[in-house]
């Protein structure tokens, strides 16, 4: 069976303190053995990467990199022999901007330069911005998971952005920087029992809570025994979820037809071939919040694709489709043949479906559809006022 892994981007990000009295060498090089044993694992198990590409610093005391970025490149490249043969592609996604390629050192030009003019690499650019902030941006929209170690403000802003899309943060809480800052501040905060949730959720026995005290490590715990249990936890984390707007009324004529639909092409692909737990809110479900509202727009909000099916034409679907195309939410818009739009999302390519025929060519049909519009542009790019 594939990992729970398989296809999902990580993205391994943190810095060390400048001060060997807080972030000693020994720790550093137990942190470098621990990011190189992951990428490997994480490999095999075909998950895929968000890596920035920019300047190793060091550090001026022992001449220590600063950054992980550099290890984290140059492990998936030892490791590709190790992907699974129908891994997907891109392997990494690269965030790169204008003084990238001047900024590379030396020792990693060439490893730099297979990766990229290889299959293996999609390169995004935060050109236009010479901010780390925005590159930060760039990296949170791609990637679906993030591991921090170390790290001080920069890396605490990069947990926000995460946070806010409802994609989980895994704080390590390795001596590399101050308790009072980066991945340790994140960890102190997530082990109030009734906050660690706002970092990440799991499946399970274990919950958040109990994960984050296994993976609180003792300094005599070896490097061999931490990744697996590290690897167990992402592979605990909750699926990233895709959002079922839809019709739910059972009085409705409809009614019947887009269940079928949903229960026989939208619930198997997207929950099996995609990867999403699909969410609906329809009343029999475990409840997070105190009103229907909340419960629905809560979601909305943190769910990582959405399936709008209009068909019915009810008022709070296309409340929730507007709220989700504002968003900026990869939505997929179905409804059933013959459904009549309305005339400012008839220009807005959909699936229609029919409601019968055999299953596999409703979804072959399905997936098809959603592979040609899952990277369409929003509606309303982001446009910075000074380009």
């Amino acid at each position: 069976m594939r990992s729970s892994l398989f296809g999902r981007r990580i993205h391994i990000t943190g810095s060390i303190d400048q001060d060997p009295s807080i972030a000693s060498a020994d720790a550093v090089n137990a942190a470098r053995d621990l990011i190189t044993e992951l990428v490997k694992q994480l490999m095999q198990k075909g998950a895929t990467f968000v890596v920035p590409v920019d300047a190793e610093p060091l550090r001026s005391e022992d001449g220590l990199p600063i950054c992980f970025d550099w290890l984290v490149w140059e492990a998936i490249s030892n490791n590709i022999v190790r992907r699974p043969n129908e891994a997907p592609m891109p392997l990494a996604v690269a965030v790169q901007h204008h003084k990238t390629e001047e900024q590379i050192p030396e020792q990693f030009q060439g490893l730099w330069d297979s990766l990229r003019e290889s299959d293996f690499v999609k390169i995004e650019n935060a050109a236009e911005w010479n901010m780390a902030s925005k590159r930060m941006e760039a990296q949170a929209r791609w990637g679906d998971i993030l591991i921090i170690l170390g790290g001080s403000e920069g890396a605490l802003f990069l947990a926000n952005l995460y946070h806010e899309a409802g994609k989980p943060v895994i704080p390590l809480n390795l001596p590399l920087c101050k308790q009072t800052t980066g991945a340790r501040k994140l960890f102190s905060y997530g082990l109030n029992s009734t906050i660690t949730k706002r970092l990440f959720n799991t499946s399970g026995a274990m919950d958040a809570h109990a994960w984050l005290n296994r993976i609180n490590f003792p300094e005599r715990k070896p490097t061999s025994e931490r990744v697996p249990i590290l690897v167990d936890l992402l592979e605990s984390l909750d699926r990233p979820k895709a959002f079922a707007i839809r019709l739910l009324n059972p009085e409705h004529a409809d009614f019947v037809d887009v269940q079928n639909f949903f229960e026989t092409v939208v619930q198997p692909i997207v929950s099996q071939e995609l990867g999403y737990d699909l969410v609906t809110i329809d009343g029999n479900h475990i409840y997070e919040n105190a009103s229907v509202v909340q419960e629905i727009f809560g979601n909305l909000h943190k769910s990582s694709i959405v399936i709008a099916d209009i068909t019915g034409m009810r008022p709070n679907c296309f409340i929730e489709l507007g709220y989700a195309l504002g968003r900026n939410i990869s939505t997929m818009l179905t409804a059933k043949k013959g459904t009549e739009h309305p005339f400012d999302v008839s220009v807005f390519s959909g699936h229609h479906w029919i409601p019968d025929g055999i299953a596999s060519d409703r979804q072959r049909e399905f997936q098809k559809h959603w592979n040609a519009i899952k990277n369409r542009a929003p509606l309303i790019p982001e446009e910075p006022l000074i380009p």
